[in-house]
């Protein structure tokens, strides 16, 4: 059974008429009635029932007819598909990130992944930097937001988004009479910190910065997680860094203020595999991720 086939037979069973269906399908009569006995005979059943003055439909026939609409339709929406899929129009993608990039960056990709990619299936995972650098490495991620990228051969990245570090204080604290706190200003103040573990991307960069500047805070606290940190600020404990994006999660009794310094911020990238086969990833990276480019992204000092 071919699908050329069903279209003629569909084309007969829709005119009742050999005669306007083979016009239908801009071929000759004979042609048309050869492709419906050889279906009929690959059926094992008589479709129409004819003679000299009308053709009709079979019992066999009339229940035959729905079906082999259906599967016309499927073939055609399997096409379609195949095409979509080749062109990156439809198909899979599985992309990891990290917690912080949950406050702003991701959710606005997904949004412009779902207005350009509809057909577009994003499978999200959530783990810290390290775990999506190894699971990108073991190919069970297409692509990650992270902080940093494996360092190896094979691996393309872009960056996406540096914004800067802000301190995060109590509503009470007198630091908040400042429009942008310098950084001098934290000498001897309690101070909640990164861990050097699970927040070593930022614990890296913060107490760098201390170092540089010669200001050493009262470390009072560590915390791995960023929500756990503005937690603690709003518990009193200290005042502490955190990327501008914190601000989405909206800490009542916790207030932010810009740096006073120019080169504290975060990175945030995109990292995939040079060499993939998923077109789908294609296009997010052309159409979604472009948007995104180191020449769009906020100056370090921006606030």
């Amino acid at each position: 059974m071919e699908f050329r086939q069903l279209e003629c037979f569909i084309a007969v069973a829709e005119e009742l008429h050999f005669g306007r269906a083979a016009e239908r399908l801009c071929m000759t009569q004979p042609p048309l009635s050869r492709q419906i006995q050889l279906l009929e005979q690959d059926l094992g059943v008589t479709l129409f029932e004819r003679n000299s003055r009308q053709v009709v439909l079979s019992a066999a026939g009339r229940r035959f007819l729905r079906d082999a609409r259906h599967l016309l339709e499927f073939s055609a929406q399997a096409a379609a598909t195949a095409r979509r899929t080749s062109g990156g129009e439809a198909g899979h993608i599985r992309l990891g990130f990290t917690a912080v990039a949950s406050y702003r960056l991701m959710p606005s990709l997904i949004v412009q992944a779902r207005k350009l990619l509809p057909g577009v299936e994003i499978q999200l995972r959530e783990t810290v930097t390290t775990e999506l650098s190894r699971l990108l490495l073991a190919h069970e991620l297409d692509a990650i937001l992270a902080r940093s990228v494996p360092q190896q051969a094979g691996i393309e990245s872009r960056l996406l988004e540096r914004e800067p570090l802000v301190l995060a204080l109590p509503a009470d604290s007198p630091l908040c009479e400042h429009a942008i706190v310098p950084l001098r200003l934290l000498q001897g103040q309690p101070f909640v910190l990164y861990s050097p573990r699970e927040g070593k991307y930022f614990y890296d960069r913060i107490v760098g910065a201390f170092g540089l500047a010669d200001v050493q805070p009262q470390y009072v606290q560590r915390a791995g997680q960023t929500h756990t940190l503005l937690a603690l600020v709003r518990a009193g404990l200290g005042v502490g860094l955190v990327p501008d994006s914190a601000r989405e999660l909206r800490f009542e009794g916790v207030v932010f203020r810009p740096i006073g310094q120019r080169d504290l911020y975060a990175d945030m990238y995109l990292a995939w595999h040079a060499q993939h086969d998923n077109p789908a990833l294609d296009a997010f990276l052309q159409r979604v991720a472009k948007r995104n480019s180191p020449e769009t992204v906020g100056s370090p000092g921006q606030a």
